[in-house]
């Protein structure tokens, strides 16, 4: 028998506002062709005035305990993968974690931009594994239309807000064939942090700031990078890719999906894509995109799922689950 931390339930939420592309071409000179030829995207959702990140949080954290059949007060630990707070402090975990009425146990934020969700499974997997929490909440959430420059047609038509929220449980006495975790790997490299940043912060300017990115140069790192920390999660994880069910990226761009299924070969029908109706909503585009292909029937019990992300920093990670 083995320890092995499984996803309980599964939840999301968007807001309910939906731009259009078209709503962008009357705001910056881009059009709806343009914005699906080069990425893939059709819309966005965007949270609405004095929507916060938290609330986003909230809401896809209540879905993902009904999917699981729990309640808040069977939730030991929240961890929230975001770059837009509610707040510098405290953490929009400890926000969420009051709203859902929990007052034992322990709450904080995870920052590491569009990896952040993949992170949180790594840090979150080893926490429980560990021993102390018996279940935890794991949430990406985003306000991201909050840091966008919305006269810049580079980054404005990329993002869009969202939430997704994964209850995972940890079993003492797991066979080896269970549902759970199998390996996940998270890497980073400072060097390249000027290729995809916000223009303020707390310490440096006094500001929240805005978005930048050098779009190009981000998308033939993030093709090599995801592709390589792809076979080095299944390596280290002694699964075949061939051997793999199904991908979930990170939807940043329909484009950099297409390009990391080609190099590795992979057969572009089992790479789940939801960029085209969400955008990019950074660390809660990989569980909104693992809902979408659970609800619809394609991601089943069972299933092996190799789940990725790429983001400012550059951090990026992947990680291996049987569902």
């Amino acid at each position: 028998m083995i320890v092995r931390n499984a996803i309980a339930g599964i939840g999301i939420y968007l807001p309910d506002r939906v731009m259009p592309n078209m709503e962008l071409a009357d705001m910056v000179d881009t059009s709806d062709v343009w914005i699906k030829e080069r990425t893939g995207i059709s819309q966005r959702h965007i949270a609405a005035e004095g929507q916060t990140t938290s609330d986003l949080g909230y809401r896809a954290a209540l879905a993902a305990l009904d999917d699981a059949g729990l309640e808040p007060s069977d939730i030991d630990l929240i961890v929230c993968a975001t770059s837009t707070p509610d707040l510098t402090f405290p953490a929009t975990a400890t926000i969420i974690q009051e709203r859902l009425g929990i007052h034992h146990g322990a709450a904080f934020d995870l920052q590491a931009v569009c990896s952040g969700f993949l992170y949180g499974v790594n840090v979150t997997d080893a926490l429980l594994k560990a021993g102390g929490p018996k279940r935890a909440l794991l949430i990406g959430a985003e306000t991201f239309s909050r840091i966008l420059d919305w006269e810049d047609r580079g980054t404005c038509v990329l993002f869009g807000d969202g939430a997704g929220a994964v209850v995972i449980e940890r079993s003492d006495d797991a066979e080896s064939d269970a549902p759970g975790i199998l390996h996940s790997y998270i890497r980073s490299d400072g060097r390249y942090r000027d290729m995809l940043y916000v223009d303020g912060g707390p310490s440096q300017t006094q500001t929240v700031g805005h978005l930048r990115m050098q779009g190009n140069a981000v998308f033939k790192h993030a093709v090599t990078e995801i592709a390589q920390v792809m076979r080095d999660c299944a390596e280290q994880a002694g699964v075949p890719i061939e051997d793999i069910d199904w991908f979930v990226p990170h939807q940043a761009n329909q484009r950099i999906l297409q390009a990391v299924a080609k190099k590795l070969k992979i057969d572009p029908d089992t790479v789940i894509s939801t960029v085209a109706m969400h955008a990019n909503t950074s660390s809660a585009s990989v569980p909104l995109a693992m809902h979408q292909a659970i609800q619809d029937g394609r991601i089943e019990r069972g299933d092996m799922v190799m789940l990725e992300a790429f983001g400012g920093g550059f951090t990026w990670g992947a990680a291996l689950l049987r569902y």
